[in-house]
């Protein structure tokens, strides 16, 4: 698996995570998944920005089947702002899902309260009790069996967009974990291979920062990995 270098400067990255790619720490290893995003990028970037995997500080996650933006820092300083920042959502993060279906109306906010399901620990779900969370979504255009969907997080839940999305009758596509039966009755072939990707069809597309330190607002962007271009192509729409 090989990350790509979306934007470096002496105090920041940016960095295009592969589906695949885990992002989990432990405790004991807090440093153990920046290290290894670092390490899946070319050699020759490493080298050329200087990028020492030791040295540098995750900012957030993404589950290890989603691809997309995530952001690095390089000094404790930087970390602790871009911390801050995403705490009192002043990051704007914008996703792009594929999911079975057409949600309806094209528009509107899940607002769910979420928390884990004590059946499956890997598992969280809609609860009266839980945590509030918040996703605007955009429906982007629909295929006879699936859509594209624009999604921004307002709260960051864990699996908040996946399970939204599902509580709703819409899962992503390939989430085996909140999808339930895989290809929903396709028939056509092709279709029915690119909606089978392997993974869940979830992508951290944008991400927007406020001025930090002094350095002037940030948007980075990540295009979409081929198997989420084929499906949407597969689907007859474009992203």
């Amino acid at each position: 698996m090989i990350a790509r270098l979306l934007y470096a400067d002496e105090r920041l990255l940016a960095v295009d995570k592969p589906a695949g790619l885990s992002l989990a720490t432990k405790r004991a290893d807090s440093g153990a998944a920046a290290a290894r995003l670092v390490a899946a990028l070319p050699a020759a970037e490493r080298e050329g920005w200087g990028i020492d995997p030791a040295a540098t500080l995750l900012v957030h996650r993404l589950d290890v089947t989603t691809s997309g933006v995530v952001l690095l820092a390089r000094d404790e300083e930087m970390h602790r702002a871009l911390a801050l920042a995403l705490s009192e959502r002043r990051l704007r993060k914008t996703y792009l899902a594929v999911v079975w279906g057409r949600p309806r109306p094209a528009n509107g906010l899940y607002d769910a309260p979420l928390g884990p399901d004590r059946r499956d620990r890997r598992r969280m779900l809609v609860d009266p009790a839980g945590r509030a969370a918040r996703t605007r979504y955009v429906v982007r255009g629909a295929g006879a069996h699936a859509s594209l969907v624009e999604l921004h997080p307002e709260t960051g839940r864990t699996h908040q967009i996946r399970v939204h999305l599902a509580a709703a009758g819409h899962p992503i596509v390939g989430d085996d974990l909140y999808g339930g039966p895989p290809h929903r009755g396709v028939r056509d072939p092709e279709l029915r291979r690119a909606l089978d990707p392997g993974r869940t069809l979830l992508h951290a597309w944008r991400l927007e920062l406020p001025d930090l330190l002094g350095r002037g607002e940030l948007i980075v962007t990540a295009p979409p990995p081929p198997d989420f271009a084929a499906a949407v192509a597969a689907l007859g729409l474009e992203l």
